[in-house]
C-alpha cells in the first residue's frame, strides 16, 4: 500500500493565501504550509489513515478502468509517486476531478442504465469524502431509508416492508423515478450540503465532482444535472438529496420505506394510496424538480407488488410476517446465468466451472434467502447437476477417456461396461449418467454446494431474525 509515513513540510513549500480585506479595503496576506488542511474535515480528508482506507476499499471493490485506462491495480504504485501533488491541490482548492467515462448497462425491464466510471485516482479521492461525509449526514438521514447506509440492508427494507402489511397497511404506492441519478439538481443539492456542512473546502471537491463532466464515444459532455451512477459518492449525494422526501413523508405520519430511488408507501385503503400518490408525486416534481414516470407508478394492492425484487405473496398477521418470493425475472436471470457458466462448449476446467457456480448460488440465495423458495431449489439443483453431468460428458470427449475418468470415480467395471460410452448425445447422456456420476459425486468430489442444504440454513436463521426483529426493533418504528 502506498504512503508509508506522512511527508513533512519544508519551507520551500510555504505559500500566501488571501484571508480578507483590511479597513482600507486592501486585501490582507498570510503565510500558511502549502499541505497544511484550512478545515478540520478536509485535514480528515486528506489523512493517511483516511486515504489509506479510501485505496483498500477501491481495489477490494475492483471495477473497470476510467478515461485514464489505470486500474486499480495499478494505484498502490500511482499515488505513492502523486500523492504530494495531488493532496497539494485538494487543499489549495485546485483539484480538478477528469470526466467520467459512460457506460450503458442492459437493465432487466429491457432499458438501459446509465453508469458513469471516474478514473481510479477520483475513485479514492470520492472514497476518502465519503468516508469522513458519511458521520456528517448519517445523523440526519430517516429510520425509513436503507440504501448505502452503514449497518442497513435491503432485507432490512423488505421485512420493514413486510411488516407495514402485517399491520393492516395492505396497499402500497410505488412511485418510479424516471432516471433518478441523472436528473438531481445540482443547486438544490448543494443548498441540502450546505445546510448540515460548513466547509468551503470539502464543499468544492463536491461540486467540481458533480461538474466533471462526462466522456461519450471520444466526447466531453457538460454535467448541468445528475450525479452518474458508477462512483462511491453518488450514492451519499441522493440519500441526501431525498432527505427532504423522507421527512415530508414522516410529516403527514405515513409508513414507507425507501432504498435509494426506490420507495413504496404502504397504506390502509385503495383510496387513500392514490391520494398519496397525487401528493408525492407533486412534492416530488415541485419541491426536488425530479421526474415522477407515471407509466410505471402503481397504487393498488401490496399482495402481488415487488420490491427490490422480492414478490409479495400473502399480507401476514400482526407479529407474524407474509410469505414472498423472488419475481419472476430475477429466478429467469439466475438460470440464465448458469446456463452461462456451464454452457458445455466453454473449454474451461470444471473447476472454474464449480468456483463460479458456487459464487452465483451462494449470492442468490444469500439475498432471497427469506423466501419460500427450498421447492424451486429442489427443482433447479436437479437441472444443473444434469448440466454439469452434459459438461463433462463434453469434456471428456470420447468413450476411451470417458472410461478412465469414470473409474477415477470409483467406477466399478461391470457397471462401465452397461453403458454406450461413445455416444455424443450429451445431454441425453447426462440425464442417463446419473447412476455412475451420482449426485455424492458432484457435491463431494466436486464440491458443488448444495443450494437447499445452504437455503435451509440461511432460511431457518432469517425466520429467527424476523421474531427477534419485530420484538424490539420494527415495532419501535411503529411508537
Amino acid at each position: 500500500m502506498p504512503f508509508e509515513k506522512e511527508r513533512s513540510v519544508g519551507e520551500s513549500e510555504r505559500r500566501y493565501a488571501w484571508t480578507g480585506d483590511d479597513a482600507d479595503g486592501k486585501e490582507i496576506m498570510r503565510e500558511e504550509d502549502r499541505l497544511t488542511p484550512n478545515t478540520v474535515l478536509c485535514e480528515q480528508l486528506v489523512s493517511f489513515a483516511n486515504i489509506h482506507e479510501a485505496v483498500k476499499k477501491v481495489m477490494q471493490n475492483k471495477g473497470s478502468a476510467g478515461i485514464d485506462g489505470m486500474g486499480v491495480d495499478e494505484l498502490p504504485a500511482h499515488l505513492e509517486a502523486h500523492w504530494p501533488e495531488i493532496r497539494e491541490q485538494i487543499v489549495t482548492r485546485t483539484y480538478n476531478p477528469r470526466p467520467v467515462l459512460r457506460r450503458e448497462i442492459p437493465k432487466d425491464n429491457g432499458g438501459v442504465r446509465l453508469l458513469g466510471i471516474p478514473t481510479a485516482v477520483d475513485r479514492v479521492i470520492q472514497q476518502a469524502l465519503v468516508q469522513v461525509l458519511t458521520p456528517v449526514f448519517e445523523p440526519t438521514f430517516s429510520d425509513y431509508s436503507f440504501g448505502f447506509r452503514p449497518k442497513r440492508s435491503a432485507e432490512d427494507a423488505v421485512r420493514l416492508a413486510q411488516t407495514y402489511m402485517s399491520e393492516g397497511y395492505q396497499h402500497v404506492v410505488d412511485l418510479d423515478l424516471s432516471k433518478f441519478f441523472d436528473t438531481v439538481n445540482h443547486d438544490i443539492l448543494m443548498g441540502l450540503i450546505d445546510k448540515y456542512m460548513d466547509d468551503k473546502d470539502v464543499r468544492r471537491l463536491i461540486y467540481v465532482f458533480l461538474k466533471s463532466g462526462v466522456m461519450t464515444n471520444g466526447s466531453m459532455m457538460a454535467t448541468a444535472l445528475g450525479t452518474p451512477q458508477g462512483g462511491p459518492l453518488s450514492p451519499l449525494l441522493s440519500n441526501i438529496y431525498l432527505t427532504p422526501y423522507d421527512r415530508e413523508l414522516e410529516k403527514r405520519g405515513l409508513k414507507f420505506v425507501r432504498y435509494a430511488d426506490d420507495c413504496n408507501i404502504f397504506t390502509k385503503s385503495k383510496r387513500s394510496s392514490y391520494r398519496v400518490r397525487d401528493n408525492a408525486k407533486s412534492y416530488l416534481e415541485r419541491k426536488l424538480q425530479l421526474t415522477v414516470n407515471m407509466e410505471k407508478t402503481e397504487a393498488g394492492r401490496a399482495v402481488g407488488s415487488t420490491f427490490l425484487g422480492f414478490t409479495f405473496l400473502t399480507n401476514g398477521e400482526k407479529g407474524r410476517l407474509g410469505v414472498t418470493r423472488p419475481q419472476e425475472k430475477k429466478l429467469k436471470k439466475l438460470k440464465d446465468r448458469i446456463r452461462l457458466v456451464t454452457k458445455r462448449n466453454r473449454g474451461v476446467a470444471i473447476e472454474v466451472v464449480i468456483r463460479e457456480l458456487n459464487n452465483a448460488l451462494r449470492g442468490w440465495i444469500g439475498y432471497f434467502a427469506r423466501s419460500f423458495i427450498k421447492g424451486y431449489l429442489e427443482d433447479l439443483m436437479g437441472w444443473i447437476r444434469r448440466r454439469i453431468r452434459q459438461y463433462l460428458w463434453k469434456q471428456w470427449k470420447n468413450g476411451r477417456n470417458r472410461k478412465h475418468r469414470l473409474r477415477q470415480l470409483g467406477i466399478a467395471e461391470w457397471r462401465l461396461s452397461k453403458w454406450k460410452l461413445g455416444s455424443n448425445s450429451h445431454w441425453r447422456m447426462a440425464g442417463l449418467m446419473n447412476h455412475l456420476i451420482e449426485n455424492e459425486t458432484i457435491h463431494g468430489y466436486y464440491k458443488l454446494v448444495d443450494a437447499v442444504e445452504y437455503y435451509e440454513k440461511l432460511h431457518t436463521k432469517r425466520m429467527e431474525q424476523d421474531g427477534i426483529v419485530l420484538d424490539w426493533r420494527y415495532n419501535s418504528l411503529f411508537g
